[in-house]
């Protein structure tokens, strides 16, 4: 597991930066492929997945400052590491709010580019997870299987010690999350759905991978605070789903008109 590729001078160069940009660059692949294929603007997915990598970075660590705010005021200069610090689930929201500003404001239809990134995220998620393996964050907990890992050159998780990959069950659980949402929507009737699919799987499968991890990731109750997050966002898409099937109408419909 190497935290550290290599370094030129004083220019460091990470494994888990390395996965990030291979799946921005696949993120950005797939969607415009998706585009030409679904009739939409695909120079259009270039500007949007700026504006959703920007919001998601800038969602991610508020989120951050919000779980953490305890140990921000007992160590101020937590708000000075700009590189460290980052909650996946506030970037889902800052990433989604971004895009939706975005949309608005070229006029765009935002439900069609809701449903065509959230796959695109979802396999950028997938990459990201093999970032935080060879990085060693987000580990699980000890076992005694012979599926574990054993870290040694990480400052980040336990060394030593047979851990529960948690990083690659949660990148291959984003790989099939990926593959599910672009089969769905060849058959989803309404425009939105592949969008409300994404936040029901995503929550389900951070809720259930939170059992096998044992970093620090702080309690709300008998939950860790992602657990928390994946309830809320779990009852955001159930809701979201039913006004989409109440007010939405079908893509057929919508064609003959």
């Amino acid at each position: 597991m190497h935290y550290e590729l290599f370094h030129i001078g004083r220019l460091h160069f990470y494994s888990y930066g390395l996965m990030i940009a291979i799946g921005v660059i696949a993120c950005l692949f797939l969607a415009e492929r998706r585009c030409k294929k679904y009739g939409l603007d695909g120079n259009r997915i270039y500007s949007l997945g700026f504006a959703g990598l920007f919001g998601g970075l800038l969602g991610a660590k508020l989120m951050f400052f919000i779980v953490e705010w305890k140990a921000i005021l007992a160590d101020p200069s937590l708000l000075l590491d700009v590189g460290n610090g980052f909650v996946v689930y506030g970037g889902i929201i800052g990433g989604i709010l971004a895009g939706f500003l975005y949309t608005k404001i070229k006029k765009l239809n935002f439900l069609k580019y809701f449903d065509m990134t959230m796959p695109s995220v979802a396999l950028a998620q997938a990459f990201g997870r093999i970032g935080c393996f060879l990085a060693g964050c987000c580990y699980g907990k000890e076992t005694d299987s012979a599926w574990g890992v054993v870290f040694h050159n990480t400052p980040m998780a336990p060394t030593g010690v047979r851990l529960i990959p948690t990083q690659l069950i949660s990148s291959a659980g984003d790989f099939l999350i990926c593959f599910l949402l672009c089969m769905y929507a060849r058959k989803s009737k309404k425009d939105g759905q592949v969008a409300g699919a994404y936040l029901l799987l995503y929550s389900i499968g951070r809720f259930l991978i939170e059992f096998l991890r044992d970093d620090p990731r702080g309690t709300v109750g008998m939950f860790s605070t992602s657990q928390f997050i994946s309830l809320l966002l779990f009852a955001a898409g159930v809701i979201y789903l039913v006004c989409i099937q109440k007010f939405v109408p079908n893509k057929n419909e919508i064609m003959k008109q």
